[in-house]
């Protein structure tokens, strides 16, 4: 049976109802026809299905987006904590924001620049430092080791003044310097007390470390006290702390907690001994070695009271002279005469074992005791001589103005048949100016 004979359709021309059109019975569609529609069927199915999936993948993304991890980002409302400067009084610790708002502007930049000849050459060289304001009419403190090369010394506040500095007076020995500025109503810092740092206590540094990172803090903790650093010869009592010290930090101050000056930092000595830069380690010069000698500065222009024994001394070793009952000290290869330790009957030739209650192994330990000491302070002193111990008062005297040479004078270890050691002027020193009143043996 035709399925297309089954079916039979009203057409109207004109557009009409049924009832005004004839009756036709539509023709069978080509083969052709019936492909076109299968592929339509097929095209439609297709359409279908992907819009269906279209819309289930869409659906999909909406729900991924909905349950998706947040990816905001958040900002805070919290005002910002303003800090006011605090007046630093030793009342109460201050947290290091108060600290630096309370003493940035105590603290300077040191330039020096220098001119120099050089086989008719002029070179000019420039080196950076720090320092810090000791009086309101601008006395500042350095490393001496800032300012020693001469030239022109320029002088950097926070705010950006700068000023012409001339140097006061300055002690290589104990690598101090004071630099006077003409101004006035300058804000000076807050000497506090060395002696009570403890290890563990933080501390803070505010310098110029490489010349240009003007006033700028590190902070730390003291990691020794009465560290016994050598350089170049000369024994220097250092408090080690962990702040960070650079080149240009030299000269700036060391704080404690309260804001007050603790010590002197110097970038000279953040060194190994093979010149290799040390990281994490710092170095200052305790203020309560040097606080007198500063005020000795500023009123005479060098360090009056400095201690002056009068001997050159170097280190002893047991290979020095055979069979003595010491084996480590200071040997006095010479005394000078009227001077602190010829007044108190010590002799060329003597081994100092003590000063105080300050054991002596070297020459160092030595140097670095007679820093304890003022001129005219006294100490009881512990020597041997052809092996038996004395002990006697001695009374430093002032280091002459004129002098230059430190009170004593390290000088080359002898060896047997060197030359240096006399031994028949030893003993004939020994039983001409046996020890006087005064003087106890063991």
């Amino acid at each position: 049976m035709n399925d297309y004979n089954d079916y039979s359709f009203y057409y109207n021309e004109d557009g009409g109802g049924a009832e005004s059109g004839e009756y036709r019975t539509p023709e069978p569609p080509k083969k052709k026809r019936r492909a076109g529609k299968i592929l339509a069927l097929s095209l439609a199915g297709v359409l279908a299905a992907g819009g269906i999936f279209g819309v289930g993948f869409a659906a999909k993304s909406v729900f991924d987006r909905q349950h998706a991890p947040s990816t905001n980002i958040y900002y805070s409302t919290r005002e910002p904590v303003t800090v006011e400067q605090v007046k630093v009084d030793g009342s109460r610790e201050l947290s290091f924001t108060e600290l630096y708002a309370a003493n940035v502007n105590s603290c300077v930049s040191i330039n020096v620049s220098t001119t120099r000849n050089i086989f008719g050459q002029t070179t000019r060289t420039a080196s950076a430092g720090s320092g810090f304001i000791i009086t309101e009419d601008g006395y500042i403190v350095t490393n001496c080791h800032v300012v020693s090369g001469g030239g022109t010394v320029q002088v950097t506040l926070y705010d950006g003044a700068t000023y012409n500095g001339t140097v006061v007076g300055s002690d290589e020995e104990y690598d101090i310097a004071v630099v006077k500025i003409d101004a006035t109503g300058l804000q000076p810092v807050v000497i506090g007390d060395s002696s009570a740092l403890q290890v563990g206590n933080d501390v803070a540094a505010i310098g110029n470390p490489l010349g240009e990172l003007t006033f700028s803090m590190s902070e730390g903790i003291v990691s020794c006290v009465d560290r016994l650093i050598n350089v170049e010869g000369t024994p220097f009592n250092m408090i080690q702390v962990t702040a960070a010290v650079n080149s240009g930090n030299s000269g700036g101050p060391l704080f404690n907690r309260y804001g007050e000056v603790v010590g002197i930092v110097s970038a000279k000595y953040s060194t190994s001994s093979n010149g290799t830069s040390v990281e994490g380690l710092g170095f200052a010069i305790p203020i309560n070695d040097v606080a007198v000698m500063i005020q000795d500065i500023i009123t005479n222009g060098y360090v009056s009271n400095k201690p002056y024994l009068g001997v050159t001394a170097g280190t002893f070793t047991a290979q020095m002279i055979p069979n003595s009952v010491v084996s480590e000290g200071a040997y006095l290869y010479s005394v000078e005469p009227d001077s602190a330790a010829a007044k108190a009957g010590l002799l060329a030739g003597d081994i100092i074992t003590k000063v105080g209650d300050t054991a002596i192994a070297t020459y160092d330990d030595l140097a670095s005791a007679k820093k304890n000491y003022r001129a005219g302070d006294s100490a009881i002193i512990e020597y041997y001589r052809a092996n038996q111990r004395y002990t006697t008062r001695l009374t430093f005297d002032p280091l002459p103005a004129e002098s230059t040479v430190p009170s004593q004078q390290p000088v080359q270890q002898p060896t047997q048949g060197g030359g240096y050691f006399d031994p028949w002027q030893y003993f004939n020193d020994y039983f001409n100016s046996f020890p006087g009143s005064g003087d106890s043996a063991a």
